[in-house]
């Protein structure tokens, strides 16, 4: 296999699942390979104290013992006092992560990078550098940076840089299952029935952030050019529905029509994100945006979303009576995940988040049109998995909160600006909803930018539109809309039903 062929998850999942002499092996005879996996004394991208029998996924292992024994414990503590066990979870990967970097300890720091090791990692792969060294290229100059650089250069950097990879992907196939799982208890009738209200709900969710943030910069940075001011409007417009689905999901208030407004909405606030976003960047890139290319991508959610639901509820109950012939072991969970990850792979590849195209496959998957295969219900057979890997993703974004953000001068007042625009926008969509609905629930079910936001402000970032200051700032309003979304969701849903009765 020529090695050009070989892009970065493949050299990580060499780098992880190979014998460190068979890895160096394909180094040697494919000299393509990226210096990446190699340490400054070219030991192959694996521990260098293990032995060759050593089994390298053990790291791995431990790591994902630690995230799973945080997560539960986490989570029991918040819902002994009465809170969803999602921000448990949350608080745990800050708690850990922070103290992690505080204390020196190699994996951690590291796995606390996110999106920042992502970049330095592709760095190193297109620059044919060591990662270390594309660290110390790609990062500004800082105590944080040269830390990192450090660990990268030391017998654990290639470890923990492996760990990452793993951790990350089984991260975002978390969030995929989860939106799966939140689009099969999601009837689409209902969704139809909360079309239009979701519509308007997403628009307004989507002008008032970008014209809140966009104004923002322009107030509190009047010298900055007019990029940085539509990009910061641009990363306010994102919605991260992940923390949302989990609270419903946590306190059993998914049928409510609160739930199918936001998570309707979500879906068209990420379409008119994708839209802004690619829209500011053609900005930035080529000075100037066409109508074509705008009217291109929302062509292309149209067709995926209007396809992916039309098709798929027309041809799903006709496969599955032709499938449940052939009496396969567990034909039932195979079908509906290899649905999802299809949707979800074809929603990517169209240019969409993948969460869309699991979300898609979970509306389509009614109950009723799976009642050919025997057993349980897809949503119990489901709930293992979901165990499993969902909790990783929200440990991985907790780890990702850096603390140290709010120490650069300046940052902080910024952070609370972005973080107050970033929230009553989101509650002015709540506004478009009737007024018999919980209003306020639906504002703040919209809040949460998650790792949509982290996304949007890291293209911002590779752009050069977003500064390390403005960057830490928005890290800063994403870790706040994301931590206060649970708790204050439970309070108007408890407030709600109180009103109610």
């Amino acid at each position: 296999m020529p090695a050009t062929l070989l892009n970065g998850d493949i050299f990580a999942t060499l780098a992880i699942f190979l014998d460190p002499e068979i890895f160096a092996s394909l180094n040697t005879n494919f000299p393509a390979i990226p210096a990446i996996f190699l340490n400054t004394n070219g030991i192959a991208f694996l521990n260098p104290n293990a032995s060759a029998h050593s089994d390298p996924v053990a790291p791995v292992l431990l790591a994902l013992f630690a995230i799973a024994i945080g997560a539960a414990l986490g989570g029991r503590w918040m819902r002994r006092i009465g809170q969803p066990a999602v921000l448990g979870e949350l608080l745990i990967g800050v708690l850990a992560g922070n103290l992690a970097f505080a204390l020196g300890e190699p994996i951690l720091t590291v796995l606390r990078e996110g999106e920042t090791l992502v970049g330095v990692v592709r760095t190193a792969l297109e620059q044919n550098i060591g990662v270390a060294e594309a660290a110390k290229r790609a990062l500004p100059d800082s105590e944080n940076t040269r830390r990192l650089v450090e660990i990268l250069r030391g017998p654990s950097g290639p470890v923990a840089v492996s760990i990452h990879q793993f951790v990350d992907l089984l991260s975002r196939l978390g969030v995929i299952v989860l939106l799966f799982l939140v689009g099969l208890e999601t009837n689409y009738h209902e969704m139809r029935r909360v079309g239009w209200t979701a519509t308007r709900v997403a628009v307004v969710g989507v002008v008032c952030p970008f014209l809140l943030g966009a104004g923002a910069i322009a107030l509190l940075r009047p010298g900055a050019p007019l990029e940085n001011q539509i990009f910061i409007g641009a990363i306010l417009t994102a919605t991260s529905v992940g923390i949302t689905a989990r609270v419903f999901r946590d306190l059993g208030q998914t049928q409510r029509i609160e739930a199918k407004i936001i998570l309707g909405a979500a879906v068209i606030d990420d379409v008119l994100g994708l839209i802004v976003l690619a829209l500011v960047s053609g900005l930035v890139v080529s000075g100037a945006v066409t109508l074509g290319a705008a009217a291109w991508i929302t062509a292309k959610a149209a067709f995926f979303l209007g396809g992916a639901i039309g098709i798929g509820m027309w041809v799903t109950p006709r496969m599955a009576r032709r499938l449940a012939r052939l009496e396969i072991e567990n034909l039932k969970l195979l079908f509906g995940l290899g649905l999802a990850f299809l949707l979800a792979w074809l929603a990517n590849a169209m240019g969409l988040a993948a969460i869309v195209g699991a979300f898609a496959a979970g509306l389509v998957l009614e109950e009723i049109f799976l009642e050919d295969f025997k057993g349980q219900p897809l949503r119990e057979l489901l709930s293992p998995l979901e165990s499993l890997i969902v909790p990783v993703f929200f440990v991985l974004m907790g780890l990702q909160v850096k603390l140290e953000s709010f120490l650069q001068p300046g940052v902080a007042g910024l952070a609370a600006v972005l973080t107050v625009c970033a929230i009553a926008g989101k509650l002015a969509a709540g506004v478009a909803c009737p007024a018999q609905l919980d209003r306020l629930t639906v504002g703040v079910g919209m809040m949460p930018r998650g790792e949509v936001g982290l996304i949007f402000a890291s293209i911002g970032k590779a752009l050069g539109v977003v500064d390390d200051a403005l960057f830490s700032a928005v890290v800063v309003m994403v870790m706040l809309t994301t931590l206060l979304t649970p708790p204050l969701l439970k309070v108007t849903l408890a407030r709600a039903r109180h009103d109610k009765t």
